[in-house]
């Protein structure tokens, strides 16, 4: 225990003022030898006993000015990983068919829950976060490390049927995973206490954008949010879908061979921010490419326990008890230990 004011310490010699014995009424008698061996009733004992109740009071009460704490050593655990935003295209054209296992077909959007599922669950040390798009971009989940809730959103995830809101944006989905990853700093307190750079606990940022047709609407060009992800150090993987059995091959593009403009524009956003572009035709390619970017954005975990002092005041305890003793010194005196006053002849 420690004191915030110790000085005021210096007061306790006062409460042995409240030792001063007081005068009590005495009764004449011719003498006291039939008493001598008369052993002290109760009473007595505690009236002697009772004269120190004060002191301790008026001891509480200067201890508590000087404010009492307990210090308790807190540990703090900080995680470095990945921070990982997934945008996951839910227009019109995803509930197309995809060839799956065993001449099984599955919508697009299906191919795509049970891969980003399947992702975050392998991803347990990182921040990840969901957006969907298809006219408009939604965040469905902020950054978190609540993985559980975050599949059961993916698994809830279904198509655009609002045919007002239909369509593919993933320039202004693209434009708002950025500014989340650069903004996340303002709300990761353990960084901003601990560095001066406000993100240093994440140590590197990422988006996968999947999709499955080309930007034909929004606020934001494709071009203009890449230039974003390359000014605030942001690698983004680009995914297009296409139910194409004959694509069986999953190396990175290097050149624009075989690819529309729509496939040549995903490709230079991944180029121009340092992530890769895939091209794929079945549900099996994509659960592949899913797997290549988990091992692509491998990092060393680094679990950190900062300490720092948790203080407690505890002079309201003391307070307490001294203002029970004192009560209870008041109310004994003016009952069980009620002494006669003495009357003037």
């Amino acid at each position: 225990m420690t004191f915030a004011y110790p000085s005021i310490l210096l007061l306790l010699p006062l409460a042995f003022v409240a030792l001063r014995r007081r005068p009590l009424t005495a009764i004449g008698v011719s003498g006291l030898a039939v008493w001598r061996n008369v052993p002290p009733s109760g009473r007595l004992r505690w009236l002697r006993r009772v004269r120190y109740v004060p002191a301790v009071a008026v001891g509480l009460l200067i201890t508590a000015c000087a404010g009492p704490q307990k210090e308790r050593q807190v540990g703090e655990e900080t995680r470095e990983g990945v921070a990982i935003q997934l945008l996951v295209d839910i227009s019109s054209s995803m509930e197309q068919s995809l060839a799956a296992d065993q001449g099984e077909r599955i919508s697009r959007l299906e191919a795509a829950k049970r891969v980003v599922e399947q992702f975050i669950g392998h991803r347990r040390d990182d921040l990840i976060g969901l957006i969907t798009f298809a006219r408009y971009a939604d965040t469905l989940s902020p950054l978190t490390y609540g993985h559980e809730a975050l599949g059961e959103i993916v698994r809830q995830l279904d198509i655009q049927e609002n045919p007002a809101e239909d369509g593919t944006g993933y320039g202004d989905a693209l434009a708002l995973a950025c500014a989340r990853l650069d903004q996340m700093g303002q709300w990761q307190p353990d960084a901003k206490k601990h560095s001066s750079d406000p993100s240093a606990a994440v140590r590197s940022k990422v988006v996968v954008l999947l999709t499955d047709g080309e930007n034909n609407c929004g606020l934001h060009l494709p071009e203009e949010a890449a230039g974003l992800a390359k000014k605030w150090g942001i690698r983004v993987y680009t995914i297009s879908m296409k139910d194409d059995e004959s694509e069986s091959s999953l190396e990175q593009r290097s050149n624009d061979e075989g690819l529309t403009d729509a496939e040549k524009l995903l490709r230079r956003l991944a180029d121009e921010t340092g992530g890769a572009y895939w091209k794929i035709g079945n549900a099996t390619q994509l659960q592949e490419v899913y797997e290549r970017i988990d091992q692509l954005e491998t990092s060393e975990i680094k679990t950190t326990i900062l300490y720092h002092a948790e203080i407690s005041p505890l002079y309201q305890y003391l307070a307490c008890a001294a203002f029970v003793l004192l009560l209870a010194e008041r109310i004994l005196r003016a009952t069980w230990l009620r002494v006669a006053e003495e009357v003037g002849g």
